[in-house]
């Protein structure tokens, strides 16, 4: 005990320099939150999920790395006053919506976002029980590599299905056979196109669909509020640059949203690779051509198929611009090099773009591996499209021991790994015996 006592000391000492609290976000004002997240999960009583959602949570801040939570954990890391159990995150663990064992116990684990927004933080406190909820079923949290998502032609057809979507959540009866038919003929389209991909776009839409579901019908109070808020999603997800990291959340709630409404019981939903485009076309009696993309481009006119070209010519302008900005800081020497092997990262989702063929650029992340930590606050730190290499500018470069820092970024390498000087680069590897 006395050991993880002047652990917290000097932990509080580091992440407290130089570090503005988010002050808003008081334990007086997580206390509220607190009481009305579990009033949320009280209301539902189990009755989506067959289980009441709350549970352990903990709100932690990310430059601070305060721990704000509802519950003690089982080793006494986490001090208790009025009810509210306040410690100290690792700076060296990843920030995620996913569950975390702390001090023995698992807690559902959510960022503190960087203004008040009442909705945001409820919807990101359900998320993220949801999540635990879903580990203690046995579905686990992955990185899902769907980059073909950010593919022009994928790109059209999900905004064509996206619109078909909206409008049969928004008709009935025959009105709304037709959109879906037209949705399912342009998830189809794509399909065909990505095949290759299919379960892991299943696998994104189950984990992360399935969330954004719950924590939209559980934190809303009406069927109108929940389609404004499910639309609102929607329309956020629809403007993003790069959909490889988002489209899965949205995509996943829509469709859970016309199954939901026809009754189907979604606690059904046991595995992770649920394919909800099966699902809706077997519950509404959806007759798909043999080929979708042979009817696809022909369907596409009423969708307004013209707005969405111009939309994506916009993008691939940008995207060419971006690329004649950013390809000399990551293709041209120095440059360090990082392999990916399990790895875990925290980031926004509209903080991310596609540079085509080179990879993803991330304004800024943070990513732990088996080699370490990596946090890149500005910059970028572009991320290749198969998801198994870094690049990040070695400009400024200094290296101290395993605590490597360069313009806009830092690292931390753990024991048995080294930095590697080769013509002008750097690579990060596993030392040699």
């Amino acid at each position: 005990m006395k050991k993880w006592i002047f652990i917290a000391i000097i932990l509080t000492l580091f992440s407290c320099k130089g570090e503005k609290s988010e002050t808003f976000f008081s334990p007086e004002k997580a206390s509220v939150y607190f009481k009305d997240i579990e009033q949320i999960c009280n209301r539902d009583s189990g009755k989506l999920w067959g289980q009441n959602l709350y549970g352990p949570l903990m709100f932690v801040e990310r430059g601070t790395r305060r721990i704000i939570a509802n519950q003690s954990d089982n080793e006494g890391l986490l001090k208790s006053k009025d009810g509210i159990f306040t410690g100290l995150y690792p700076k060296e663990l990843i920030l995620s919506n996913a569950p975390v064992i702390f001090g023995g116990k698992q807690f559902a684990m959510t960022a503190i976002p960087p203004d008040s927004d009442k909705y945001r933080i409820e919807t990101r406190a359900i998320h993220s029980l949801f999540h635990r909820f879903q580990k203690n079923e046995g579905v686990s949290a992955s990185i899902f590599n769907v980059n073909n998502m950010d593919e022009k032609e994928a790109r059209l057809w999900i905004k064509l299905e996206w619109k078909a979507l909206r409008k049969a959540i928004n008709s009935e009866g025959e009105e709304r056979q037709l959109a879906i038919r037209d949705a399912l003929i342009f998830r189809g389209s794509n399909r065909e196109q990505y095949h290759k991909y299919a379960n892991e776009e299943n696998r994104f839409e189950t984990f992360e669909g399935l969330a954004t579901f719950t924590y939209t019908m559980l934190c809303t109070s009406s069927p109108e509020e929940f389609k404004t808020r499910l639309f609102e999603n929607l329309d956020r997800n629809y403007s993003m640059d790069s959909y490889s990291r988002s489209y899965g959340s949205i995509e996943g709630a829509l469709y859970t949203a016309l199954l939901y409404e026809k009754g189907f019981d979604i606690k059904k939903i046991k595995t992770d690779n649920f394919d909800f485009g099966n699902a809706v076309k077997e519950l509404y009696n959806i007759e798909l051509p043999t080929i979708c993309r042979d009817v696809g481009g022909s369907l596409a006119v009423n969708y307004n198929m013209e707005a969405i070209l111009k939309e994506e010519t916009v993008r691939d302008t940008q995207i060419k611009e971006s690329i004649l900005n950013q390809a000399i800081i990551f293709t041209q020497k120095p440059v360090v090099f990082l392999e990916l092997e399990s790895p875990s990262f925290d980031f926004e989702p509209e903080d991310i773009h596609s540079l085509d063929s080179l990879g993803t650029l991330y304004n800024s992340i943070r990513i732990s591996d088996n080699w370490g930590k990596l946090t890149v606050e500005k910059g970028g730190c572009l991320v290749s499209n198969n998801l198994k290499f870094i690049r990040i500018t070695a400009k400024s470069f200094k290296a101290e021991k395993n605590r490597i820092s360069g313009d806009g970024w830092h690292m931390i390498l753990n024991n048995d790994w080294e930095l590697v000087p080769v013509d002008q680069n750097y690579y990060v590897r596993k030392l040699i015996p």
